[in-house]
């Protein structure tokens, strides 16, 4: 990807003593699709760049959802962060099937790359998150420092997170951060879902990248972690996120509480509401390390 797309501007508005701008771009990784995502970008008076913390949103969001919603610009512009939010999937891929439901296909990529033929095309957010959108940022001039990158997000984006710095074999993302994550994907119907749609392998392949708990079971490397959900979260309830199977595999592989935080909420849900509750909490445990 030595000759990267343009860039074009769709919008941009000032908050926070920060300027937010939607761009969009022909994207390579996503098959030629045109890729959306936002950035927000502290005003700071100078040329110098910042560090950068990477949003993922969940399941039927856009990259608007996080950037509307999760309360996040006022911290990130006092701590002089930046915060990079890309889209939850492809947009018009044209694949059989892809909108027939909320919990898959468009609006629904599980930030991985697909093996099955019929999305492996498109369907590859994953290097689209860590390769692509740093490339063409960096190549468009904008003083972001992709050297001090974090990663966090919600539901599904949490489980993006988890799994994206889990996988990591270059430590791209200094920490990671995650309201009600999916953690444990394999054991639940939305990750069986998603995995035996998108990958050759189906649940067997996913244990290998993208499964958190599976990963962190194997995992020996410092890490950095902090985990928020509700008690009163409906998908908590239905076995959808299971953080309980991380946090028990986290403590089997020897992490304790300063390596990684689960906190649960009473009565919280799975809204924003409870996901802006504690937007202030997770910038300043990320700017712990992007500003170390």
């Amino acid at each position: 990807m030595s000759n990267q797309p343009a860039l074009e501007k769709v919008s941009s508005n000032r908050v926070f003593e920060g300027e937010l701008t939607k761009y969009k771009f022909k994207s390579a990784v996503l098959g030629g699709l045109d890729a959306h995502f936002n950035l927000f970008v502290p005003l700071i008076g100078n040329d110098a760049k910042v560090p950068v913390l990477v949003y993922l949103a969940g399941l039927t969001c856009t990259e608007d959802t996080g950037a509307q919603k999760g309360g996040f610009f006022g911290v990130a512009a006092a701590q002089n962060i930046a915060i990079l939010f890309p889209d939850t999937s492809p947009r018009g891929a044209g694949v059989p099937g892809e909108d027939a439901d909320w919990d898959f296909g468009t609006g629904a990529g599980f930030y991985l790359d697909a093996t099955k033929p019929e999305y492996s095309k498109h369907y590859n957010m994953a290097t689209h998150i860590t390769e692509e959108l740093p490339q063409v940022i960096t190549a468009a001039g904008i003083p972001i420092d992709f050297t001090r990158q974090s990663v966090f997000g919600h539901s599904m984006g949490g489980h993006g997170a988890l799994t994206l710095y889990l996988a990591s074999k270059t430590k791209q993302y200094r920490s990671a951060s995650a309201f009600a994550p999916i953690s444990n994907p394999t054991n639940c119907p939305w990750g069986e879902k998603a995995f035996n749609g998108y990958l050759q392998g189906g649940t067997t392949e996913a244990l290998e990248k993208y499964d958190a708990t599976a990963l962190i079971s194997k995992s020996s490397d410092p890490i950095h972690i902090l985990i928020d959900y509700g008690t009163g979260d409906n998908f908590y309830k239905q076995g959808q996120l299971l953080p309980e199977n991380f946090l028990k595999a986290a403590r089997e592989s020897g992490y304790d509480e300063f390596q990684v935080r689960v906190r649960s909420h009473d009565s919280y849900d799975h809204s924003y509401y409870f996901i802006s509750t504690f937007a202030s909490d997770h910038v300043h445990f990320h700017a712990n390390f992007l500003k170390a």
